[in-house]
């Protein structure tokens, strides 16, 4: 063994006490000298999954190393030592980890979950961290020995690769969020909120007038991820950041996609264009509502059906169009749902029950001016502020309606193709059509940081009056009745569901307007757009 050490037994567990180091660890007793196996280079490499001892004794000997602060040792116990080493060195030069017991537990096959006991010390301050990791044993390709396969959650559960563990003085001081009346948002009682508190922090700290403390952090080599504080080991002063949000809409947005397993939802209010939820599920976890990029179905046919408008194909709702159940478009077909057809039928039917072949049917006119790849983004940029560089306070995907070709422009007219939105911008396209013009989405006052909105051409009156009635009668007696029938007031609506190569079940997309809140939300597989995202919608405009 190495100078200096000692194992005792204490309870049944090998208990490393590394003289001079100050760390202490679980361990087990090696054959060898210096943690070195006594196997030969002569002995067969072995294969298959590695067995139950080899388990224990690689997680073992692993949390022993790692324990006793020998990064290097811990990390040639891996599969990636390259990559393992940086990460379990800084745990202790880095997070400044000067102590840490780390305890596995019974394993569950090749995995084994183990517990972290550490004090941090930062000067002449200290404070307890402990949490609750895992590892997993597997068979080294070349060499046959069970090692443990790297990956920086090891080290804790919320590392990814290019992020880091760091301990000392924050660069941005803690903030306390609070909504537009005033009241506090914290992360317990809103977890969709987290990290975009995190990145207010960030970006807004020292503008809110607090003070830095000491703390350590999950800290990112992109300059524009938030840090992710751990373990405060002395409090700054919080400054005041009030934000646009509105504690009750986002307490009925958290609970309205808590319902299903991935859902995205954003309320804004369309006077103003101040958001007032952002919620996904699962929460604490990637912002999709606010950063995704997916295909909205028909809900795009709104901007479509604004299109049409602008471009003289349809006068208004009462126009007569034509809703076969099927059209071809340079060799494709597209179809209704389930076939459906309408006879003798207005535009506004069309919209109501969302006719595929009555909006394809607009590329005609449009091929013969040499307009139908450009006229939907160009659509979507005028009036709806989409593909604009918008500045909410955060980060944000400001929806994309790129130029198109052949029968790729025929699907961007019902939200298929490469278009891609999120519920930030599809609730934005339904606070447009309630207000009659585009208002920003914000989320932090742009006064604060003298950030420019983005700004839109308002629609000629004729457009917005029309859209309005459409979305009206689709929420009233069309595919968005069932969902907003608890819904009083004026209100408007459009569903949509978007096929995903290689998923079986649509995406489910539901946008309406209610009063002066408008709200868009996405359910991942959840099909048509008023079985899962439309109650969604509903639960939240109920809440304003």
């Amino acid at each position: 063994m190495r100078s200096g050490v000692k194992v005792a037994v204490i309870g049944g567990a090998f208990v490393l006490v590394a003289t001079g180091v100050g760390y202490g660890g679980y361990t087990v007793l090696f054959d060898g000298e210096d943690g070195e196996s006594t196997s030969t280079a002569s002995a067969k490499r072995k294969t298959g999954p590695p067995d139950a001892t080899e388990i224990d004794e690689a997680s073992k000997a692993f949390l022993a190393a790692w324990a006793s602060g020998d990064a290097a040792a811990a990390a040639q116990l891996t599969n990636n030592p390259v990559e393992a080493q940086p990460l379990l060195g800084e745990f202790r030069s880095a997070a400044k980890v000067s102590k840490a017991v780390i305890t596995p537990q019974a394993p569950t096959g090749a995995r084994v979950p183990f517990t972290v006991r550490a004090t941090v010390r930062h000067g002449k301050v200290t404070k307890p961290w402990s949490y609750s990791s895992y590892l997993q044993v597997v068979r080294g390709l070349t060499t046959g020995k069970p090692l443990v396969e790297w990956a920086p959650t090891l080290v804790h559960p919320a590392l990814t690769k290019g992020r880091t563990l760091r301990t000392g003085p924050v660069t941005a001081p803690p903030v306390t969020a609070v909504d537009h009346q005033g009241r506090e948002l914290i992360r317990e009682k809103f977890p969709s909120l987290g990290p975009m508190l995190d990145a207010l922090r960030k970006k807004y700290g020292k503008l809110a007038g607090g003070t830095p403390g000491v703390e350590l952090v999950i800290t990112s080599t992109d300059p524009n991820a938030a840090d992710q504080t751990l373990l405060a080991l002395s409090k700054g002063t919080p400054g005041k950041l009030r934000t646009a949000l509105d504690a009750d809409v986002q307490a009925a947005a958290e609970a309205a996609v808590k319902q299903h397993g991935s859902a995205a939802l954003v309320a804004i209010k369309p006077s103003t264009g101040e958001i007032r939820a952002v919620a996904n599920s699962p929460a604490g976890g990637y912002n999709t509502a606010m950063l995704g990029a997916q295909a909205p179905g028909s809900t795009m046919k709104i901007v479509t059906a604004a299109m049409m408008l602008d471009k003289g194909i349809v006068e208004g709702p009462g126009s007569k169009v034509e809703c076969p159940s099927t059209v071809q478009w340079m060799g494709r077909t597209f179809e209704n749902l389930e076939g459906f057809s309408l006879t003798d039928s207005t535009f506004k039917d069309s919209f109501l029950r969302s006719c595929n072949t009555t909006f394809i049917k607009a590329v005609k006119p449009l091929d013969e001016r040499d307009e139908s790849g450009t006229a939907l983004g160009a659509t979507a940029r005028k009036y709806f502020g989409i593909g604009l560089e918008w500045k909410t306070g955060v980060a944000s995907f400001d929806g994309k309606v790129p130029e198109s070709t052949g029968t790729e422009t025929a699907a961007s007219y019902i939200g298929q193709g490469r278009i891609t939105m999120n519920a930030l911008t599809m609730a934005s396209v339904s606070a447009t059509v309630q207000n009659g013009g585009f208002r920003q989405p914000v989320l932090v006052p742009a006064s604060l940081d003298d950030r420019q909105l983005a700004t839109a051409q308002r629609m000629p009156g004729g457009m917005s009056s029309a859209l309005r009635e459409m979305m009206a009668a689709t929420a009233q007696h069309g595919t968005g009745q069932a969902s907003m029938a608890s819904v009083p007031g004026s209100k408007g609506a459009k569903t949509g569901s978007a096929e995903v190569d290689g998923q079986g079940k649509s995406n489910s997309w539901f946008t309406a307007y209610a009063g002066d809140l408008a709200v868009a939300a996405v359910v991942q597989s959840g099909g048509r757009g008023g079985e899962a995202a439309g109650p969604a919608v509903a639960r939240v405009l109920n809440a304003r």
